[in-house]
């Protein structure tokens, strides 16, 4: 690990020695032993990561980082850049997806912009920390200087805290940004060492020639350069975006409180933030399957089993929005079912 990446953040490892209480609670509830499956696997991760047995479970918070990638000039996606500015204008409005699944979910939503191209108005429940005005062209020269990426992760890590100070315990990042399917594929790809082709899929529905294009020019990013390790690859291919939620993940596992990883783009951004510190990943619930083809990969590389498999591929942290009431049924678990008389 270089000297940038270990100086952003400390986070302590996971205190496991309540798991034997966990486990003899949870097998005392009015219930089989064991009925309640993997969400009784969820509830004892709860536990440990707020550190009580029957845990407080506050506000839940939905957070979407936009912005934009430079690289999208090379025709890496079906659609134009200013459609990032136009969905940010749409989550401020309460009209898009992550909008509606975050009320369902009784969250709040929040969208950041961390370097969207086109101007955007402001509204309740927007924060301008824009970095600048989009990445650089990754195909040609690093996306972001070493500057620009180490100030995304701080304000992340920031964000996170100023959340937590606020009630939030459940935190649950999601993205927006034309072309960053593209960037997730060169970082898991440097970081997983798989294939390109093994990573790279249609984003937002490019055809097969699209998709011909896409993996032609990721190729010739990946050539650029020979960078591994996980800061270094952030600044090389990441958004400003990717790298923001990368630190709000930071920020939300070292207040120990549970951060819930989206799909794809997220994936990527929690590969980075286990990367930069791996005592990140005890503090994480991952949301469901994307069906993007990079997707099985990436939980391969960090061991982990996501709670839905629903065919998403949406973005915009809507599958971590839908994971949240499960994260609230784990937990329930712990505080609110009965023991078994005795």
């Amino acid at each position: 690990m270089t000297r940038a990446e270990s100086a952003i953040i400390d986070i302590a490892p996971l205190d496991t020695k309540l798991k034997p209480e966990l486990q003899t609670l949870l097998d005392e509830k009015a219930k089989p032993v064991g009925s309640l499956g993997r969400l009784e696997d969820l509830a004892i991760r709860i536990g440990l990561i707020r550190g009580a047995l029957k845990p407080r479970l506050g506000k839940a918070l939905s957070v979407i980082f936009a912005g934009d990638h430079g690289i999208t000039v090379e025709g890496v996606s079906s659609h134009p850049q200013d459609v990032t500015a136009a969905m940010v204008q749409n989550f401020i409005a309460g009209g898009a997806t992550i909008s509606a699944f975050s009320h369902i979910a009784g969250a709040d939503l929040h969208v950041v912009d961390a370097g969207v191209a086109f101007p955007v108005t402001l509204g309740p429940g927007f924060t301008d920390a824009r970095i600048a005005a989009g990445t650089r062209n990754a195909a040609l020269e690093p996306a972001m200087t070493r500057t620009q990426c180490r100030a995304a992760l701080q304000k992340g890590i920031a964000l996170a805290r100023d959340a937590v100070a606020d009630g939030y315990d459940i935190l649950a990042p999601g993205e927006m940004g034309i072309g960053n399917t593209a960037a997730a594929s060169l970082i898991i790809h440097r970081l997983t060492g798989y294939d390109l082709a093994e990573v790279t899929g249609r984003g937002a529905g490019l055809d097969d020639a699209g998709l011909d294009r896409k993996r032609a020019v990721l190729e010739k990013a990946a050539l650029r350069t020979d960078a591994t390790g996980p800061f270094d690859v952030l600044t090389e291919f990441g958004g400003f975006e990717i790298a923001m939620m990368c630190g709000f993940m930071l920020g939300g596992a070292a207040e120990n409180r549970i951060v819930i990883v989206d799909g794809f783009i997220a994936g990527a951004a929690a590969l980075l933030a286990c990367g930069i510190a791996p005592e990140a990943r005890g503090r994480m619930v991952f949301a469901h399957q994307s069906a993007e083809p990079g997707a099985q990969i990436l939980l391969q590389a960090l061991q982990a089993e996501p709670l839905l498999d629903l065919n998403l591929r949406l973005g915009e942290g809507s599958g971590a929005a839908l994971a949240i009431p499960l994260v609230r049924a784990a937990n329930a678990i712990l505080t609110d079912l009965a023991d078994y008389p005795r």
